[in-house]
This record gives C-alpha cells, sequence and structure tokens, in this order.
C-alpha cells in the first residue's frame, strides 16, 4: 500500500523543532491526530453484521451438517466450522479490546458468552495471556507470546538441547505450520486447565465453568449422537485442525522474526510497539480474512480501534513513522510466512552456537 495521502492529507503534529520532540510526548502527538480524526469511535454496525454474517455462516453449515451425515462430504462441513469458528475468535479478541461498544462490561460479557459458550476457550486465560502480550509484545520474561512451547523462539532456551528435542528444534520452522494443526486442541485444553485450577485466581470461574462445559460437552453430543463413531472422529480432527492452522496463521506473521527486547530494556511505548510488530499488505479482503490483525501496528497502538478504522490510521501512523525515522514494517501474507519459518530455523539451529547473539538489536533503539 502507498503512503502517499494526496486523497486526504495528514496533519502531523510537531512537538518540538523541526518535528523532532521528546519519546514521551511522540505517542501522545499521534494519538492526538487519531482521536481528532474520529477513529476511535465504535463501529456497532460493523460489527453487528458481522456477527449476523457469521451466524448465518454457521446456521448454514449445521444445515449441512444434517442433511450430509453419515456421508464422507461431512469433512467439507467440519472444515467449514473450523473457518466459522475461527471468525468468532476474532470478533472474540475485538470485545475483549473494547472495540464493539463503549461499556466495559458489555463487551466483556459478550466476550465470555462468546468465547466459552461458543468457541469453547476459556475467556480468563485469554485476557490474561493476551495483555501480558500486548502491554510488551516480544519482550524477554514478559510477553507469554515468545515463551518456549513446542516451538522454541529465544535463541538462549536452546542451550543444551540434545536428541530428539535438538534435532526438532533445528527443523522448527517447517514444523511450525504443520504444528498448528494441534492448536485447536491446544487453546482448548488451556482453557480447562485455566478453570480448574483452583490454586490460581480466575474471574467469574464457575461461570467459565459451566460455558465451557455446555458448549463442549454438548458440541461432542451432537457430533457422536449423528455420525458414526469413525467418522465423528475425523469430523472433530478436521474441524479442530482448520481451527488451529487458522488461529495460528493469523496471528503468527504479527511478531515472529521481529526484533526481540532483552529482559529491562527501555522503550518508548510507540517504539516498542512499532519496532516488534509487522503489518501484512492487504486490502479489504484480508482485513475480513484475519480479523483487522493485519494491521498489527496500528492495533497495539491503538487496541480499542474498531477494525474499520485501522486502514485509515495505518496512513497516518506510516507518515508519522517516517517523520521520526521509526521502521515500519508491512510485508505481503506469504512473505512474512517466509520470514516465520526462517526465523525460527535460525533460533533452532543457534543450539550449534551462539545463543546471546541478538540480531537486529539495533534497530529498537533500547537502553540496558
Amino acid at each position: 500500500m502507498s503512503s502517499s495521502l494526496s486523497a486526504d492529507p495528514v496533519r502531523v503534529i510537531k512537538t518540538g523543532p523541526r518535528g523532532v520532540g521528546s519519546q514521551m510526548s511522540d505517542f501522545a502527538s499521534l494519538l492526538r491526530t487519531v482521536r481528532e480524526a474520529g477513529l476511535l469511535r465504535r463501529s456497532k454496525r460493523f460489527y453487528i453484521t458481522t456477527f449476523a454474517v457469521i451466524t448465518l455462516a454457521m446456521a448454514g453449515a449445521w444445515v449441512g451438517f444434517a442433511m450430509l451425515a453419515g456421508t464422507w462430504y461431512i469433512l467439507l462441513i467440519a472444515a467449514a466450522m473450523g473457518i466459522i469458528f475461527t471468525q468468532y475468535a476474532f470478533l472474540t479478541h475485538e470485545l475483549a479490546h473494547r472495540q464493539v461498544f463503549q461499556s466495559s462490561k458489555l463487551n466483556d460479557t459478550l466476550g465470555r458468552l462468546m468465547s466459552d459458550l461458543v468457541v469453547g476457550i476459556s475467556y480468563a486465560w485469554w485476557m490474561n495471556k493476551h495483555s501480558r502480550h500486548h502491554a510488551n509484545p516480544n519482550t524477554v520474561d514478559k510477553d507469554p507470546d515468545i515463551e518456549t512451547d513446542f516451538i522454541i523462539f529465544q535463541k538462549e532456551k536452546t542451550v543444551g538441547l540434545k536428541g530428539i528435542t535438538k534435532f526438532m528444534a533445528k527443523r522448527q520452522g517447517y514444523l511450525f505450520f504443520p504444528a498448528l494443526l494441534l492448536e485447536g486442541f491446544n487453546l482448548h485444553s488451556h482453557a480447562f486447565q485455566e478453570v480448574f485450577n483452583f490454586k490460581k485466581k480466575v474471574d467469574k470461574r464457575w461461570l467459565e465453568i459451566t460455558l465451557l462445559l455446555v458448549r463442549n460437552i454438548g458440541y461432542l453430543a451432537i457430533v457422536f449422537s449423528f455420525l458414526p463413531l469413525g467418522m465423528a472422529f475425523a469430523f472433530l480432527g478436521v474441524q479442530m485442525g482448520i481451527f488451529g492452522l487458522y488461529m495460528g496463521a493469523s496471528f503468527a506473521p504479527n511478531h515472529k522474526g521481529m526484533p526481540i527486547l532483552p529482559k529491562g530494556s527501555k522503550v518508548d511505548f510507540l517504539r516498542r510497539q512499532v519496532l516488534t510488530s509487522r503489518n501484512i499488505r492487504s486490502g479489504h479482503f484480508m482485513n475480513h480474512f484475519m480479523g483487522g490483525l493485519n494491521y498489527q501496528i496500528e492495533h497495539h497502538l491503538f487496541p480499542t480501534m474498531p477494525r474499520p478504522h485501522l486502514r485509515r490510521a495505518q496512513e497516518m501512523v506510516k507518515e508519522y513513522c517516517k517523520t521520526k525515522d521509526i521502521k515500519y514494517t508491512e510485508v505481503g501474507l506469504f512473505t512474512s510466512y517466509g520470514i516465520v519459518i526462517r526465523h525460527l530455523n535460525e533460533v533452532g539451529l543457534s543450539a550449534d552456537g551462539d545463543p546471546f547473539d541478538c540480531p537486529a538489536a539495533g534497530r529498537t533503539g533500547y537502553s540496558g
């Protein structure tokens, strides 16, 4: 996307001589410009329409389920449901960020219902994890999204790997996307681990337990009641596989392969969010397909901004970053996947080398 703003020039508010101001005021100036443009206003009509379209698609999928039950064509319905549940998850994400309604309570209530009762994932678990990520993206020991799971995201975590673990780590970039086929099961597992961990405080624990049990037991009961046993397992495998792959493929391009900030580093808010995030070059289709996650930089800078306004905000942010000499990263979708694969392989290969090499650190301008 071109950064030319000939159609509607953006007023960049200068905070000092020649537009150079303190890092503390840089974001405040950008925020003021965005707010004055009305881009933080809610867009309820968009979300009501989107929810209606997704729900209509889900109703059609259940009709197809009833018509095709007993035939292997049912797996097409399973794949469709995997996509639709992911679209519901995008809406849940936006409710959690207060993008839909002005009322925090209404966003939370509907977000919890959407997450637990529709998607089958714990809202409390998601809020805790995702809030920490937004506060400190790609920051060692603060961002849960770069903690070691099946995939190792930090070079120093590869120290001491041996045998099959080392073999897998050195090829983890190639294994990343196939592994996402299991991410749906992982997300549902985390949901139940969260709400049944009575040593940990969980907001509205019993409500979440009730909603999760109703949703997941009810869903399994329908699938196994109307399909032969083998076909039922195949249906679940396809639906959960597509769900996990779609979710992971939408979230992964946003930060993987971007600079990782060392523990204790000090970077101002604007640069921390912009330098650790990557946008996906896109049009209106991609904005719907990725639930607005393609505008990851703008989403991190303005987490309450409704999805329809992110494109307009991008024009402002790109121009503003240019005046401040802040690197703004935007690539195509498949280019981003290539970056993720190469980065993860490089991390895995560091098991044979120096785990403390910190490429791209100079671009962040952090101080220890």
